[in-house]
Order: C-alpha cells, then structure tokens, then sequence
C-alpha cells in the first residue's frame, strides 16, 4: 500500500508531507509525494526526506505539470488500488473565505476513494 501526499512550497505542504512520512513509517509502506510546486526546494524538503530515508521509507516525489490541478491528482491517485491513504495540509480560512471561495482540501475530504488525513501547521506551544 502507498501514502500519498499532495505537497505545494508552503508551511501547510510541509506538514503534510512530514505526516504522511511518519504515517508511512507506522504503516511500513512508501510515500508518493504530488508535487505542485514550482519545483521543489530540496532544502525544504530535504528533511523530510531524510527522515524518511532513516525510518525505511521509501519515497516518490511526482512533479505535476502547471495547468495540473493538485485537488483532481490527489482525487485520482486516491482510487487507485495500491493507495491507502492521502495526506493533505490544511489552512484556517476567514468566514469570507468560506463563502466565496471552494476549497481544494474540502473537495479532496468529500471526493476521494480512500481515506483522508487533514494535517494543520501547529501554532505557538501546546495548550
């Protein structure tokens, strides 16, 4: 089975792709990362990588194409039989927001074929 991680260059992208490492590690699988980014910063990433190196997962980073849009990967990769799980980074929204604008992370939760795990940036110290 596989974990799929949908990764944009932002603090959300990041922790997703770090949870889905760890999600990886526990299940003893591999990590397809969905990149759609401009490219991925190695130095972002590289320490996610290598925690995964170091725990024996193994890892796939998947550049998309510009016009390709990240929620309609993830909800494809999503029904594939070797896919388990889709790890998507989350951001608060304003009650605007909510109103005018869709969401890609709503629509992946509400569409996908398979489990969903929605990962936020942890803000200032545990409460």
């Amino acid at each position: 089975m596989t974990v799929v991680v949908g990764f944009t260059d932002t603090p959300e992208g990041l922790a997703a792709a770090r949870a889905a490492t760890a999600e990886a590690a526990l299940r003893r699988t591999g990590v397809v990362l969905l990149d759609s980014s401009s490219g991925v910063r190695v130095e972002e990433l590289s320490p996610v990588l290598a925690e995964a190196a170091r725990t024996g997962v193994g890892t796939e980073v998947q550049p998309l194409p510009p016009e390709t849009d990240l929620g309609d990967a993830l909800i494809d990769a999503s029904y594939r039989p070797d896919v388990d799980l889709v790890v998507i980074g989350v951001r608060r929204r304003s009650p605007v927001g909510k109103l005018f604008l869709g969401s890609t992370s709503q629509r992946v939760i509400l569409e996908a074929g398979c489990a969903v795990q929605a990962v936020k940036v942890r803000v200032g110290p545990r409460g």
